[in-house]
């Protein structure tokens, strides 16, 4: 997917966040208190596969001899991975691209667990086998496949800034300065860059909201992470909060897995590779209200 500055797509972006925080009814597979299966059926672009499978990939079977597949997310991230606090319900984008790979591995909706898991935690929940696959805006990286392995990209995005509304000063990352602090999730790439690119003070959480919060409150100056992410926010109340600047790195989302289940890899990637109408599908009904275009982005053999 060829890079889009999305800044511009603010408005629509503030209704698209705002339908997605109040909606329950139709997200495919939600959790309890959702409205019936046939609703949220009309509104999958996908089906349950049957007699999946995957030979050779230790991760399949730990799933299929469970009959439950676990699925590392983000939860604070309107559009993309977001747990509505009112009703429980997930929706977003990689949520949807997690229940569309548990759906391609014949795993039925009611049988996914998703679980929070911190952006520091991620490489070790894999790991450890606490979970079978992360989908969260997990930036594929030469130091993060040393410990793991990634399908895809599915999705790729930049690196940006968010600001208060009312903040002139900073216009991008090349302004910051030694009298600003910028907030970003701890084991981030976003927080590596500022802190090797800028002189700006730094300060880390485990959630990019904590962020959003001091921003708003005025502790930090700045919050940096991809755009995709940043502008969610910054829809949800654009008279306190604005994008900055243009993007200042390619991060390519990947699908976090088991090191060396090239099996598991494999198979998703063929998913990704074969189901461009479904992706185009899961990102029209998550983010495409904002006015955002994008295409699948082309798959990498070696994840």
């Amino acid at each position: 997917m060829q890079k889009t500055r999305i800044a511009g797509a603010l408005a629509g972006l503030a209704i698209a966040a705002l339908a997605l925080t109040a909606c329950n009814s139709g997200t495919p597979g939600a959790e309890p208190g959702s409205t019936d299966g046939a609703s949220a059926a009309a509104e999958t672009p996908w089906t349950v596969a049957t007699d999946v499978t995957i030979a050779g990939s230790p991760t399949f079977d730990k799933i299929k001899s469970a009959g439950v597949v676990k699925v590392g997310v983000k939860e604070d991230q309107p559009g993309l991975g977001y747990l509505n606090p009112v009703d429980n319900t997930r929706s977003g984008f990689d949520v949807d691209i997690a229940r569309w790979i548990a759906a391609s591995l014949g795993i039925a909706e009611d049988k996914i667990q998703f679980q929070p898991i911190a952006s520091a935690n991620r490489e070790q929940a894999i790991v450890n086998g606490d979970i079978d696959y992360y989908v969260g805006t997990y930036s594929i990286t030469d130091k993060r496949k040393q410990q793991i392995s990634f399908a895809g990209p599915y999705f790729i995005t930049g690196q940006g800034l968010l600001v208060a509304a009312s903040n002139d000063k900073i216009t991008g990352k090349d302004s910051l300065t030694a009298d600003e602090t910028v907030c970003s999730a701890t084991g981030s790439t976003s927080i590596q860059r500022i802190k090797e690119e800028t002189p700006a003070k730094t300060k880390e959480y485990d959630t990019y909201s904590a962020c959003v919060e001091d921003l708003k409150n005025g502790q930090v100056d700045a919050v940096t992470t991809d755009e995709a992410i940043l502008i969610g926010y910054a829809a949800q109340t654009p008279d306190l909060l604005k994008v900055v600047g243009e993007p200042f790195s390619e991060e390519r989302y990947g699908v976090g897995i088991a090191k060396g289940d090239t099996a598991l890899q494999t198979f998703i990637n063929a998913m990704f590779t074969d189901g461009g109408s479904t992706w185009q599908a899961i990102f029209d009904k998550n983010l495409g209200a904002s006015g955002v275009k994008a295409t699948q982005p082309k798959v990498d053999a070696a994840g």
